[in-house]
C-alpha cells in the first residue's frame, strides 16, 4: 500500500511541476491567419517564451499587473499577444515595429518611424503583421499594451505545410 501512495505522490508532483512550468515559462499556441506568412502559416504550432520580457503576473483582480525582472520588447521581435479589447479570439502574433518613445506615422499604408520623440505612451508598442489586411495588428487595433503581450515567439513546433509533403 505504501509503494502505491509513493507512486501517486510522484505522479502528482510531476504533473504540478509541468503545469507550473507551462504556465510560467513556455506555452504552445496555434497560429490563426496568415498575418506573418510565409514565416508562420495558419495552423502552425508555436512555442512562446513567457519569460522573455520578465515574469508576467496578470493579477486578474486578485493582484495588480506587474512584470518581475522586466526587459522591454525590442524593435523586430516577433511577439504573441492577446487583443486588448478582446474583439479577436485567441492569441495573435506580430512583429514589433515601434517601441515607447517612438513617433509613429502611417503614410499610404506604410509605417514611418521618424525619430525618438515621446509620442507613444510608456509601455505601449506598435505591432504589425506582414499581411496588411490582417485585422490583428496595430493598424487596426492601435497601440498594444505591454500587459497584453504574452511573450516572444521562440520556434515552430509543428508546421502543417511540411507535414503535408510527406
Amino acid at each position: 500500500m505504501m509503494k502505491w501512495l509513493k507512486n501517486v505522490i510522484v505522479l502528482a508532483s510531476a504533473f504540478a511541476l509541468m503545469l507550473a512550468f507551462r504556465a510560467l515559462a513556455f506555452s504552445v499556441h496555434t497560429v490563426s491567419g496568415n498575418g506573418l506568412a510565409p514565416l508562420y502559416q495558419h495552423g502552425d504550432r508555436i512555442l512562446v517564451n513567457r519569460c522573455s520580457y520578465g515574469l508576467r503576473i496578470a493579477g486578474n483582480g486578485l493582484l495588480p499587473y506587474s512584470r518581475l525582472m522586466r526587459c522591454p520588447v525590442k524593435r523586430g521581435d516577433i511577439v504573441a499577444f492577446s487583443a486588448p479589447d478582446r474583439c479577436q479570439q485567441g492569441v495573435m502574433i506580430a512583429r514589433c515595429k515601434a517601441v515607447p518613445g517612438d513617433t509613429v506615422n502611417t503614410q499610404k499604408g506604410k509605417l514611418v518611424v521618424p525619430g525618438l520623440k515621446t509620442c507613444a505612451k510608456a509601455d505601449y508598442y506598435w505591432l504589425e503583421a506582414l499581411n496588411k489586411r490582417n485585422p490583428a495588428d496595430s493598424r487596426h487595433l492601435g497601440f498594444i499594451s505591454e500587459r497584453d503581450i504574452i511573450g516572444e515567439v521562440t520556434t515552430i513546433l509543428y508546421n502543417r505545410k511540411n507535414l503535408r509533403m510527406r
